[in-house]
Formats: structure tokens, C-alpha cells, sequence
């Protein structure tokens, strides 16, 4: 099957998302897709999956004219995708998460047959390596596992009478570990006799290491194409953002020495067998990186600093005081913020405006003696969009319309005008593209000389030794390991990996 969309735009009102956009997917291809948030790769991938219709331009399917009203076409012509945002329906099991709209497939005597479905669930999650009951509702799974399902879900085409499959992926690494991500790779290698895939993450070097050929995005419009042999990741860096990428990518000259005085301190924390007499002290000014795999306590471990999961003794002291934080709400009069990596389901509610979602989490900085003051909160919110260069038509516009980055953003500007001073960041520049990335940087570095302290998981080894002043270490739910990253002394990746594993 060869896909090709030519001169494919799409336009929303006065807004252009996709310019006169030209691609073509071979048979057998992995094709990259690059570009920063807003450029136009989800747009273009949606109209492939048939979510969207394209304004003008053609799409054919070896040579043949057409056009999908709905996912369920484009499932019919061997086309699925894989969002970033997940279309998983909590409530469901996986089984049938797996095939919604195709039940008709294990009806009998007028009923669905579940333990059929479940069967065929079970193949497909054999595929990815997901070893897990179908009947489990996708609630009760992680972050990862669900992105692992989203997957198992898009191979069930190769069930289907479909003669060659094109699958595509939007992000779908951005919460894997690396042992997922080999898996994940392994699969798409394996399955490239008989599918195409299209390949969009903000992790350059994955997308060099999986691609065959990759397609560089940039407002809109597809702007250079290249094989994926011998290509740099400064390369393409360059081509979408119009500069080199720099050398000091973390802006380790720009990191101070934190202050003697402590913020945050836990003591003896802990919560069965997820975390264990955890002990650590956070400076004032200080980005304390905390470094794991999956499962190793450290996501429980700052959900419980934010009083989004309670811990079964030990203490919280914040700025000297020993503290009850039950729940978020005690966390925020506290001065805890927390910036989830599920951004779209806990950092902010998409359809509210940029302005309410800012506002959201200090209602007093806006209150007047008749309730909300639209007016000041339509102020509060420029200062921040100016001061944190948030791209934005402006503060009225839903922040489901934002970049992915613009969004993270606005949600740090929601904690910095509740004025807390002690930051969870978990994950922050998690689908955030690279220059992105670098203004979120340029954010962290200027936090901590204001004086705020931050505890951080970060997407990466590399960015978690590039941005923090010390790092912890945990694995099994203990601390293995306190490792000092000083600017221009800053530790190697193996001495940190040799304490997690």
C-alpha cells in the first residue's frame, strides 16, 4: 500500500493548521515526522486516521482517490492511529477498549461473546508483551500500560481483510521505559513485511533510529525530507527551529548553588512496599532530580509530597513545619504545586480558557465582592502569558488549542500565581518539542534564583543529570544512591544507572 497526501491543507476559520502539505508512505516504510508543537503533524496525521477532513488537496491510496468520513473508514482501508492523548474509555476492560465498534465480530445468538473477545485481546496484548487479564478495566492501569493496549489495539488490524496495514503513531513513547520502547521497536521492525508506519515523537534520536525516511515540519507546511541514513539530530533540530542545537542544551552555566535554607523535608516517609524510609531534604533554589524505572516508588513518592496519595507514616516538613497534607487542596495552601505528566487529564481542563485554567488553582487573586472580576482575571493572565512567552491567540482561547508546550506552560503559571513556592515537577517537558524544551529549561534555571525549589522527575537520565543540583536514586521503593551534579562536574550516565538497576 503506498499513501500519499498532495498539497493537503486545513484551515479553521482565519487559522491555516496544514499548508499545501505533501508526504507519501511506502510499502514497508517507517517514515519519521518532526517538527515543533504546532506544526502541523497531528493535523496531518488526523486527516490520514479520517478524525479530520482536510479543507483542500488530494489523498490517495495506490493511486485511487480517498476519503475517509470517519476512523472507522480509514479502519477499513488498514489505517490506524495511535494518539498521544489516549482513546482508551476508563471504565471499559481492555478487551473492549480493544474493539469497540467491532463487536459484531463476537456476537452469538444475538449477545456478545466476552470470552471470545477476550481471547483475541489476548493474542494482540501477546504482541506488545503486555501480560495482563483482558477483563482488567484500562482504569486500573498505568500510564504505560495503557499506551502499550493503545498499541495492541492498533495491531488488531492485521485481523482484519486488509491486505497491507499503515499504522500511525503520535508520541507513542512519551511515557515508555526503555525495555517498552525496544519492545515497541522490535514490533514495528517485525510487522514492516506487511505495514508502513508513521512515526512522530519529539525524541530525535528515536525517531533517526526507527525511520526509514523523515519528513521535517514547520508552521504548517512540510519543509525538507530526507533519508533517516546519516542524518543528525542537530540536523533536524536546525531545519525546525532555524537554529543549531546548542551545546549547553540544559543551560548548566546558568545553574546557581542553592540557598542553606531547607523547603521541603521528608522523613522516615513511607507507604507499604511502593516506598520505604525515604529521607530527603530540598534547598531553597535547589532542582532535586529523582531518578527510577517504572515502579521503582518514586512517581507514588511525589504524588504523596502533593497529597495526592496519603503515606503510612513517617513526615512532611515544609519550610521548618511539620505538616498534615491529606489532600491537594492542603498541599496548596502549603505552597505545593505539582505539574502531573498526564497534563490533559490532572494539569489543567482543557475546554476552559487559557485565563480560568491560569486563575484555577487561586480564586481569591481574582475575586471581587460579586464573585470572580472577569477583568482582573483577564489581567492576571497576560502577565503570565507575557511573562512565561506563552503563545496564544490570547487568553480567551480554550487551552486544549494550545501547542503541547504552551500548554505545559500555562500550567506552571497556574502554580506561580497560587504562589507556591515548592514545585513537583513530574515529567514537565513530556510531548514538548525541543525548543519547547529549552524555554522550559530557561523557566527552571530562573525559578531557582527566585528562590522556588523544585522536585523533579524528568523525561530522561540526561535531562535529569543536565537540570538537577543532586539526585536521588531509588529502586524496589528505597534510595540506593545520593549523587552530587554541580555545574561542570556533572555525574555520567552508567554511575547513575548502576543504582537503579
Amino acid at each position: 500500500m503506498t499513501l500519499r497526501l498532495e498539497n493537503v491543507t486545513k484551515t479553521y476559520g482565519p487559522v491555516t493548521a496544514l499548508a499545501n502539505a505533501t508526504i507519501e508512505v511506502r510499502q514497508g516504510e517507517v517514515i519519521g515526522l518532526v517538527g515543533e508543537n504546532g506544526a502541523g503533524k497531528s493535523t496531518l496525521m488526523r486527516i490520514l486516521a479520517g478524525v479530520i477532513q482536510p479543507s483542500s488537496g488530494s489523498f490517495t491510496i495506490d493511486d485511487d482517490p480517498a476519503r475517509f468520513s470517519g476512523p472507522l473508514d480509514a479502519n477499513a482501508a488498514g489505517i490506524a492511529m495511535v494518539f498521544q492523548e489516549q482513546s482508551l474509555i476508563l471504565p471499559l476492560s481492555i478487551a473492549e477498549n480493544m474493539y469497540l465498534g467491532q463487536e459484531r465480530r463476537f456476537m452469538k445468538y444475538g449477545l456478545v461473546d466476552h470470552a471470545a473477545m477476550r481471547a483475541a485481546a489476548r493474542r494482540n496484548l501477546t504482541k506488545v508483551q503486555l501480560d495482563i487479564d483482558p477483563a482488567t478495566p484500562a482504569s486500573e492501569l498505568s500510564f504505560a500500560e495503557r499506551q502499550m493496549v493503545e498499541l495492541a489495539k492498533a495491531l488488531t488490524l492485521e485481523e482484519r481483510d486488509v491486505e497491507r496495514l499503515v499504522i500511525l503513531l503520535d508520541e507513542p513513547t512519551s511515557v515508555l521505559e526503555q525495555a517498552e520502547i525496544d519492545v515497541l521497536f522490535a514490533r514495528i521492525r517485525a510487522l514492516k513485511d506487511r505495514a508502513s508506519f508513521i512515526f512522530v515523537s519529539h525524541r530525535l534520536d528515536e525517531v533517526l533510529e526507527i525511520s526509514d525516511r523523515i519528513y521535517t515540519m514547520k508552521d504548517g507546511e512540510v519543509v525538507d525530507e530526507r533519508p533517516a541514513a546519516g542524518a543528525r539530530e542537530s540536523d533536524l533540530h536546525e531545519v525546525m527551529v532555524g537554529r543549531v542545537l546548542e551545546h549547553n542544551f540544559y543551560l548548566e552555566d546558568e545553574q546557581v548553588a542553592p540557598q542553606d535554607a531547607v523547603a521541603l523535608e521528608l522523613r522516615g516517609l513511607g507507604k507499604g512496599r511502593t516506598y520505604r524510609d525515604i529521607d530527603l531534604t530540598l534547598h531553597v533554589g535547589e532542582v532535586l532530580g529523582i531518578a527510577g524505572v517504572i515502579g521503582s516508588g518514586r512517581e507514588a513518592l511525589v504524588r504523596a509530597v502533593f497529597g495526592m496519595e496519603r503515606p503510612e507514616r513517617g513526615e512532611i516538613i515544609v519550610h521548618g513545619r511539620t505538616e498534615s497534607i491529606p489532600d491537594p487542596s492542603a498541599a496548596v495552601r502549603k505552597g505545593v504545586g505539582f505539574v502531573p505528566s498526564e497534563r490533559g487529564i490532572e494539569g489543567m481542563v482543557p475546554m476552559l480558557p487559557v485565563s480560568e485554567n491560569i486563575s484555577l488553582a487561586n480564586l481569591d487573586s481574582i475575586s471581587g465582592p460579586l464573585g470572580i472580576d472577569r477583568k482582573r482575571e483577564k489581567a492576571l493572565a497576560l502577565h503570565w502569558i507575557d511573562r512565561l512567552r506563552i503563545k496564544t491567540p490570547g487568553p480567551e482561547v480554550p487551552i486544549r488549542s494550545l501547542s503541547g508546550g504552551n500548554q505545559q506552560k500555562a500550567v506552571i503559571a497556574k502554580w506561580l500565581n497560587a504562589n507556591s513556592r515548592i514545585l513537583v515537577l513530574d515529567h514537565p517537558t513530556r510531548g514538548v518539542d525541543v525548543g519547547a524544551k529549552h524555554e522550559v529549561f530557561a523557566l527552571i534555571r530562573a525559578l531557582c534564583r527566585e528562590g522556588y525549589a523544585i522536585l523533579l522527575l524528568a523525561d530522561t537520565l540526561a535531562e535529569t543529570i543536565g537540570l538537577s543540583h543532586r539526585i536521588l536514586v531509588m529502586r524496589d521503593g528505597e534510595i540506593t544512591a545520593e549523587i552530587e551534579a554541580p555545574a561542570g562536574a556533572k555525574p555520567n550516565q552508567t554511575r547513575i544507572v548502576e543504582h537503579m538497576v
